[in-house]
Order: C-alpha cells, then sequence, then structure tokens
C-alpha cells in the first residue's frame, strides 16, 4: 500500500490578499457584471446605456432616443432628451454626478431613497454606466442641462480629461458615445441586426417612445415609433412566425401603481412562445412574471372547460397541452424588480407571481365566456394537443417494451463511442468526414467524448416530414447515435450524451453543414435545443508559429489582431484546409479539452425567429435567401458567403 501524498505548504499571508479597487474588478472579471466576453456581452454593453437613456422616458422625463452604429462598427453612440446626467459637485464625495456614475460601482439615482424622480426603472444597482466605462477604451459623455453643454472623455474606466463646459445650450439631454476595449472583448464589431431588433422590441413596449436608429455603416436611418404597443407586437410576432391563431388574440392591461400588460394568441404552432418584459427591459430567462401568467392560463381555460362542461372523454389534460401554440408579450413595471445577476435575464420577485396571475386569469376567462366561439376553437384545439401527447406516450412505453435493456444497441459502426454510460458527463462530437473523424478519435478523451463522422453534407430537412428525413443513412445513423429517436418518436429519456457538439471545418462549407444540422435538430428533435444539449464548436483556422511560441486564430479577424499583436516579430501562419489536416494533439487542446477549448451553445429565445431563419435560409423561396445573401454581403467576406 503507497503512502499519501505529503501536503503542499506554502506562505498565506496578509499581504497577498488583493483589493480591487475603483473599476479595476470589472476589468479583472468582466463576465461577472456582463455575462461574458463574446458578442452576447458585447452587445450587453449597448443595451446597459440604452436602458439608461429610456428610464428617462419610464418616468415622464423624455420622449425619444436615438442610437447610432458609427461607421467603424464598433462605436456607438446613445443620447436622450431626458434631464442630463448631474454635473454639480457631490457635497460628500467631492466629485461631479457625472464622474461619480461613470467611475463609482453602485453609484447612481435609483436605489429608491432620493428625490431623483425614478418611480420605475431598469437601472436597479447603479452599475451599468460605469461597467461601460471600465470595459471601453474610450468612452465621451455629453451631457446638456441648465442651459449649458458639458463634456468629458474617460479611457478604460479613468477620466482622461476634466469636465468641459462647451457653451450655452438650450436643450437637455445625456449622450454616451463609447468604444469596447478590443484587449478584452473577442469581437468589438456590433451586429446592426441585433441593435435594430432590440430597438423594435423598445418601440412596441414604450408605445409613446420615439426611436432613431442611424446606421453609418450602411447609411441607413430608421425612425421607430409603435403607438399600436403590445397588440401590435404580438400581430407582428405572429405573422413573422408564418403560422397563424386559431382565434382572435386576448389582451388586458391594468395601471394601479404596477403596470401589466398582456397579448396572448393560440396558433398553430406545437411550440410556446414568451416575450416578456420588466421595467423595459428584456427577460429572455422568464421568472415569477412569466410563471404568473402561465399559471393564469391553465386556470382560465380549466374553468371554461368546467364552467361549460365541455365534454374531454376522460382524457388528461396538461398545462402544457394548454399552453401549446401559445404566442405572448408580457411587460410589467414594478417599483422593485429584484433582477437575477446584473444581466437582468430574469425576474425573482415572488409577488409578481400573484399578481399577474390575479389579473390575467379572470380578465382571461371574462374574454373566454364572452367569445365562446373563439373559445371552442382553442378548447378543440387544447384537446387535439392531449390526445397527440397521449399517443406519444404510448409509442414510447412500445418502443421502450420492445427494447428493454442495454442503451447501447444496435450503434452505427462508425460511431467511436466513450466508455462512460452516463450522460451527465459524456459529449458526442459531429465531425465532416473520415479525415477530421480520425483526428477528432485520436485527440479525444475516449472515457467521455464520442465522435461520430459524416459524410459531407447531409440532406436538406427544411421542407422534409421526420420520416423522410429519417430515410437519410446520415441523418438516421446520427440520431441511432443519440438515442432519443426523433419527431413523434422523441423520447428524452433514451439520450445518450449530454453535450452534443456541432465540430466541422472553420470555412464556408463548415458552416453550410453546422446550418443543415441545426435546422434538422430544431424540426425533428426541439427538445435537445431546448434543454441545453446542443453546442458548436470554434476550432481555429488558423496557426501562427512565432519563435517557439504557438497562436491560434479561430478567423481572419482573430489572425489580424494577432498579427498587430505580434508587432514586427517574425512569424509563419499556417491555413487550415479542413480539421483533417490539423494533428491531433493540437485538435484535442484546441478544441477537445474542455479547460481550454471555447463552445457556443446553441439558444433559441424565440422559436417564432428561428422559424424565420431556417425557412429564410433553407426553404424553397430563392428570393428570401437572396435577400438574406445581399443584407449579409456588407458584414462578411462575400466571395466565402455560404448560405
Amino acid at each position: 500500500m503507497s503512502a499519501a501524498p505529503a501536503l503542499k505548504i506554502a506562505a498565506y499571508r496578509t499581504e497577498d490578499i488583493q483589493v480591487l479597487e475603483g473599476l479595476e474588478p470589472v476589468r479583472k472579471r468582466p463576465a461577472m457584471y456582463i455575462g461574458g466576453v463574446d458578442a452576447k456581452g458585447l452587445h450587453h454593453l449597448a443595451w446597459e446605456i440604452l436602458d439608461n437613456a429610456v428610464d428617462e422616458y419610464i418616468n415622464g422625463y423624455a420622449d425619444h432616443v436615438t442610437l447610432t452604429l458609427h461607421k467603424s462598427g464598433s462605436a456607438i453612440t446613445v443620447t436622450d432628451n431626458g434631464r442630463g446626467i448631474p454635473v454639480d459637485i457631490h457635497p460628500k464625495h467631492k466629485k461631479t454626478g457625472l464622474e461619480l456614475v461613470l467611475t463609482v460601482l453602485h453609484a447612481g439615482g435609483k436605489f429608491g431613497d432620493t428625490d431623483s424622480g425614478y418611480m420605475h426603472s431598469g437601472g436597479l444597482h447603479g452599475v451599468g454606466a460605469s461597467v461601460v466605462n471600465a470595459l471601453s477604451k474610450r468612452l465621451v459623455a455629453t451631457v446638456k442641462r441648465d442651459g449649458f453643454e458639458y463634456r468629458q472623455e474617460y479611457a478604460k474606466g479613468t477620466p482622461a480629461t476634466r469636465l468641459e463646459k462647451v457653451g450655452p445650450f438650450r436643450g437637455h439631454g445625456t449622450g454616451i458615445t463609447f468604444e469596447p476595449d478590443d484587449t478584452i472583448f473577442k469581437t468589438v464589431k456590433f451586429d446592426a441586426d441585433v441593435l435594430k431588433s432590440r430597438l423594435e422590441d423598445m418601440a412596441y413596449i414604450h408605445s409613446g417612445l420615439h426611436i432613431t436608429f442611424k446606421n453609418e455603416v450602411t447609411g441607413e436611418t430608421l425612425e421607430l415609433s409603435n403607438p399600436g404597443g403590445l397588440p401590435a407586437f404580438l400581430a407582428k410576432l405572429v405573422a413573422d412566425g408564418g403560422k397563424p391563431g386559431v382565434a382572435a388574440a386576448f389582451t388586458a392591461a391594468r395601471d394601479n401603481g404596477s403596470k401589466i400588460e398582456v397579448a396572448l394568441q393560440w396558433t398553430e404552432s406545437t411550440d410556446e412562445t414568451y416575450r416578456s418584459y420588466v421595467n423595459g427591459i428584456r427577460t429572455p430567462n422568464g421568472g415569477t412574471h412569466e410563471n404568473g401568467l402561465k399559471s393564469a392560463l391553465r386556470k382560465a381555460v380549466n374553468s371554461y372547460i368546467e364552467t361549460h362542461d365541455v365534454k374531454v372523454k376522460g382524457l388528461k389534460i396538461t398545462a402544457e397541452d394548454i399552453r401549446e401554440g401559445v404566442t405572448a408579450v408580457l411587460s410589467v413595471f414594478v417599483r422593485e424588480p429584484q433582477f437575477e445577476g446584473q444581466t437582468k435575464q430574469r425576474l425573482n420577485n415572488p409577488e409578481l407571481e400573484a399578481a399577474v396571475d390575479g389579473f390575467v386569469r379572470p380578465a382571461l376567462e371574462a374574454w373566454l365566456n364572452n367569445n365562446k366561439s373563439a373559445a371552442d376553437q382553442i378548447v378543440g384545439r387544447i384537446v387535439l394537443a392531449a390526445r397527440a401527447r397521449e399517443a406519444s406516450r404510448a409509442a414510447v412505453s412500445e418502443v421502450k417494451r420492445k427494447t428493454p435493456g442495454s442503451r447501447r444497441l444496435a450503434l452505427p459502426g462508425k460511431l467511436a463511442d466513450c466508455k462512460s454510460t452516463n450522460w451527465e458527463e459524456t459529449e458526442l462530437f459531429i465531425v465532416e468526414g473520415d479525415s477530421a473523424g480520425g483526428s477528432a478519435k485520436q485527440g479525444r478523451n475516449n472515457a467521455t467524448q464520442a465522435v461520430m463522422p459524416l459524410r459531407g453534407k447531409i440532406l436538406n430537412c427544411e421542407e422534409h416530414t421526420t420520416a423522410k428525413a429519417l430515410g437519410n443513412q446520415e441523418i438516421s445513423d446520427l440520431v441511432t447515435a443519440i438515442g432519443t429517436g426523433a419527431g413523434e418518436k422523441f423520447h428524452y429519456d433514451g439520450l445518450r450524451y449530454g453535450k452534443i457538439i456541432l465540430l466541422m471545418d472553420a470555412d464556408s462549407d463548415g458552416c453550410h453543414i453546422s446550418t443543415l444540422l441545426l435546422d434538422f435538430l430544431f424540426r425533428h428533435m426541439p427538445e435537445l435545443i431546448k434543454r441545453g444539449h446542443v453546442y458548436v464548436a470554434q476550432p481555429p483556422l488558423f496557426r501562427v508559429d512565432a519563435g517557439k511560441e504557438t497562436y491560434w486564430a479561430k478567423d481572419n479577424d482573430e489572425l489580424d489582431a494577432l498579427t498587430k499583436k505580434l508587432g514586427n516579430r517574425k512569424f509563419e501562419t499556417t491555413r487550415f484546409k479542413g480539421l483533417g489536416e490539423m494533428d491531433a494533439k493540437d485538435l484535442g487542446r484546441t478544441t477537445l479539452d474542455p479547460r481550454q477549448r471555447i463552445l457556443l451553445k446553441v439558444e433559441i429565445d424565440n422559436p417564432l425567429d428561428g422559424d424565420q431563419v431556417f425557412r429564410e435560409l433553407l426553404g424553397k423561396d430563392p428570393e428570401s435567401r437572396y435577400n438574406f445573401i445581399m443584407e449579409k454581403a456588407g458584414e462578411a467576406d462575400a466571395e466565402n458567403l455560404d448560405v
């Protein structure tokens, strides 16, 4: 019996404890404040400044917000015609209000115990503006108030100039221009479509707000104003989804200090889609307000069924049956929202669940009773959903009865499986071709990582039924390897891998194959995406050798940034034509090793948007594809654009 290894003994002293001051914590751990340094985190900077501007509108001090994407594509200006950030000296901290807001965490006028005039606000923590400043290589603040215009510049969170009184000015408002720090973010190029989509949402949620979007990259200027509010927003979402409703929409609003608005409609889709907002801020992960809405739907429909003695012949109708096909927009305004984290993805106020339920349920019950023809259509649709669920459950039971025992029964021969049978720790890499498959098999950890090679581009399944798709051998083998079945025969209990990772070449063909695979999963195995099992790997396209050091770049932008960083040092660049050209050890280190790789998790905030994108990319209508290519040609290397 071998002796236990000796414990390490090392000095750990008070002087070893570091205290990060000012905005240092933000630059040291940016993900804690914005969720990450990827494109999502980059755009979160814009949302922080934009939400501050909209807060002035919410509280009655502004009616116009402008967002400008500058020609570089990596700088944004947000202006409003609100009161303007205070510029006088704070009596306690001896700094201007502007400098406090932009350089001190948890400094602001929205904490509820001052006379700042913010009744409803999305910026609750006094963190957003200072975080944006800390993560920007340059920020310029312009304030117009008290008859003058003021200006001050910052660099990486620190004042670069003193506050300057530019001159007399009659108007009022705040303007913030910022350029994200390219030493922190993986990319500093903003996506104009993402910005525009957010602004369009805001124009519906805040029906009296006028929004201007100036895209200097394309020269486009959009004026956004939607007095139709949530009902118009709902109509747009349903129309974009291409699956119209089976009944008229239900809308209701209440304002007694805590404003609640809802618009919902049952559609022909099999998915349920929710867009929820708190004080104008999107909550993609839902929360207590969404829970209240879902509870109200169940109670109102069940009440209608009982009141009108609808015969369901022993069929058990679940909450999921009732909500199938629902598209809903929910907006609440509350005095003290409690968000989960600084990125405000989810609402946690416990009282909001009962408040939304208590408002929506009786209003929806009244609507159903007053619109019996539409209500009967809705209930008929729900009964069909329940029957389909029962039939699916019976089919799964039959499959399990006929195929008991091993989960590894009749697996495809080309699958290089892993040793572990615990799906929570296992990963399936779907790779392009036998050559790449060989490198992946050699570079993987065969205890937990499996590899499934495909032969080139799979079948385009956008217009096919599940049965037709499974007629393709590559797709059939893939579904067998995953273990869940597909379409109506999908059963989650059969899942064999916790992560399903698309590992394609870092070129246009690889992107095309990934798109085809994602379309198949979205159409025929959507539960895998909903439950967070699908990922896209980010293999490097370039290897750069500079002396004894080796660097990797996943695309041309990263290569350009790397070569600038190397400066005058001599280096050699290798571009991989495919993953099969990469040494197995290098592939393992850069793309397979969980400690060093980068994976993009596939998330679909709105299934209706996903439905539209896949129809445009892979549907039969060539005009939609042409329009997509023309829109994106200016944002990418058009010669390599492959959709």
